[in-house]
């Protein structure tokens, strides 16, 4: 009968796992995001500035 109380912790421990892993997938997709923008507008930036220049 010990084995039930001790299943059931496994179980919730396991989820609990799996949802600490989905939200740092999410919060590593949200900065990759983030910066990908920001790589884009500093990219923007620099070929209006050669533009400018000529």
């Amino acid at each position: 009968m010990n084995l039930m109380p001790e299943n059931l912790a496994r179980a919730q421990m396991s989820a609990r796992l799996g949802e600490a892993q989905s939200m740092r997938r999410g919060h590593q997709l949200a900065r990759s995001r983030r910066l990908h923008r920001k790589a884009e507008v500093a990219a923007q930036q620099a070929r209006l500035a050669i533009a400018r220049a000529f």
